[in-house]
């Protein structure tokens, strides 16, 4: 029952958003109930997978550890962008930005979005997962146009074309690892144990090609180099509650799709092809990050590139292995956290100062006081500085490969310290330069600063203190 909750409120808020007329915040209102809902359901499914390891609805609607750990995290994440969602809309409303309609259309795309990121974690079946992430970048793609502005639609465009060749890429792996169950005989909809079932007739050659196939189209959704192009266009334009679920939900879902069919290459050729493939690509992705993030001029692609680096840190744990993947399964729940209070109180400084420009945004511990502070606490954390919860992940990441890769374990530390500098020298200069004089002192509201909270109450306690069930989903989890 409660994955039925899952699937079909969005869709309850889909129609009901579609019936309201006139007034803007009843569509706030149905994201947000639903929102609620949705959260209280996910708690339901991972209270019962922890009971018994795994929540079933129907043969091709399940949920196991891993599951259980992605949609408890796009519960919260979903819970707080929607919150967000009507105060940030409400003042771009009275600044008579948009109208009814955009918030309309904002709302029942937002919806979409939520009911595509779920149904991709319960499925199944990876032809329904494909299908599901596709239709995330759909949905987006006319978010990412909200403001209907030429680079807006620029970046629409360029996130639409990029995304939907990775995921031609990926969907054309899928295809390979289906070949097996196919041959033997399968018929109906294939589910993954179906496929891990018939790993021992794989041919190896079509397992290695069939997952670099994968891990470059659905690395697109991560944004892993070279498919990363994308990213930072569209977090610099997007409304600022999708980029948080972008660089947060989105971002998990497409590594989890990896993690599947990581799981049936490593039993057909061994462990050594994927964890090469994937070291390769997060050092690069950490290192094109730590190079592009100094010469940033707008602190949404400043925040962008933040998620690059930390893309390329958690395919370093999952290459690595071991506690090394564990390590990086948890780094995925704090980097969530951390971005998506990020990237919210970034749309509150997009809200009073009226630009994503770093030049144009000085003296913010006195103009903005809470969200500046909030602010540097989440730079603090995104660069693994203790005692936050990423210091222990990321080290525990780099312990996990010392031994056995020194070279690379040594060139993604140098990397993370230039990423620091680099986010350093950026905060200092929005929080003490001057500027900012005829720009009326406090924040925007609390309606954009409790959503923040929530989300920065949660990561600090989970820092020091992680439930014995979430502890039992992580180690359960591979």
């Amino acid at each position: 029952m409660p994955l039925f909750i899952i699937i079909i409120t969005p869709i309850v808020a889909l129609v009901l958003s579609f019936s309201v007329k006139k007034k803007a915040d009843n569509l706030g209102w149905v994201a947000l109930a639903a929102s609620i809902i949705e959260l209280l359901a996910s708690l339901a499914v991972v209270a019962e997978v922890v009971r018994t390891g795994s929540y079933s609805w129907t043969p091709y609607l399940s949920v196991d550890p891993l599951g259980a750990i992605m949609i408890i995290v796009l519960a919260l994440i979903g819970f707080a962008a929607s919150w967000y969602s009507i105060g940030y809309l409400r003042t771009e409303v009275a600044k008579k930005i948009i109208g009814f309609h955009r918030v309309k259309q904002y709302f029942i795309l937002l919806n979409l979005f939520l009911l595509a990121m779920y149904f991709a974690i319960i499925t199944t079946n990876p032809i329904l997962m494909w299908i599901a992430i596709e239709a995330t970048t759909l949905s987006t793609a006319f978010l990412i146009s909200f403001y209907n502005k030429p680079s807006a639609m620029e970046a629409a465009w360029k996130y639409l074309i990029i995304n939907s060749v990775g995921l031609l890429l990926a969907f054309f792996g899928t295809l390979l690892f289906l070949y097996p169950s196919l041959s033997a005989g399968h018929t109906g909809l294939i589910n993954w144990h179906t496929i891990l079932s018939n790993v021992s007739t794989f041919n190896p050659l079509v397992a290695k090609t069939a997952f670099i196939f994968v891990l470059i189209g659905y690395g697109t959704k991560v944004g892993l180099v070279p498919m990363h192009t994308w990213r930072p266009d569209t977090y610099s334009k997007a409304p600022i509650p999708i980029v948080a679920l972008f660089s947060s939900a989105l971002l998990n879902i497409a590594f989890f799709a990896i993690l599947r069919f990581k799981a049936v290459t490593d039993l057909t050729l061994g462990t050594q092809f994927s964890q090469g493939l994937l070291l390769f690509i997060g050092l690069i992705s950490i290192l094109l990050a730590a190079f592009s993030i100094f010469g940033q001029k707008n602190y949404k692609r400043l925040l962008a590139y933040s998620s690059i680096e930390h893309a390329g840190i958690m395919a370093l744990g999952f290459g690595f292995g071991g506690i090394g993947a564990v390590a990086a399964l948890l780094h995925m729940v704090y980097h969530s956290l951390v971005k998506s209070f990020l990237f919210l109180s970034s749309g509150n400084i997009f809200l009073k100062y009226s630009s994503t420009k770093m030049a144009k945004v000085k003296n913010m511990l006195k103009i903005l006081p809470v969200t500046s502070i909030i602010f540097v606490i989440g730079f603090l954390a995104i660069t693994g500085v203790p005692p936050f919860g990423i210091f222990v992940t990321e080290f525990s990441i780099l312990s996990a490969g010392i031994h056995a890769h020194p070279a690379i374990v040594i060139t993604a530390l140098l990397g993370m310290v230039l990423v620091f500098v680099g986010f350093l020298k950026h905060t200092v200069s929005m929080m003490y330069g001057e500027g900012g004089k005829d720009i009326p002192q406090g924040e925007v509201g609390a309606w954009t600063i409790a959503p923040i909270m929530f989300l920065l109450i949660i990561f600090v306690i989970s820092s020091f203190f992680i439930p014995q069930a979430v502890r039992l989903l992580l180690n359960s989890a591979f």
